[in-house]
């Protein structure tokens, strides 16, 4: 089990796989980040961009 913080704040999520934590991060992200939830504007490019990075930061981080 990993477990990473939120790339926009300190708040933390576990998962025993990127797609895990993503699950387990999505109820804050949408609760604390709506408006980067919501912001249409975001391209297909940026949130493939957004998945790339945090799930090399959930690679590289250490099991807790």
């Amino acid at each position: 089990m990993k477990t990473l913080s939120c790339d926009l704040c300190d708040v933390t999520a576990d998962g025993e796989t990127f797609e895990e934590w993503m699950t387990a991060l999505r109820p804050h992200y949408m609760a604390a980040h709506a408006d980067v939830m919501s912001n249409a504007s975001h391209s297909k490019e940026e949130m493939e961009k957004w998945m790339a990075e945090n799930k090399a930061r959930f690679d590289d981080s250490a099991s807790s």
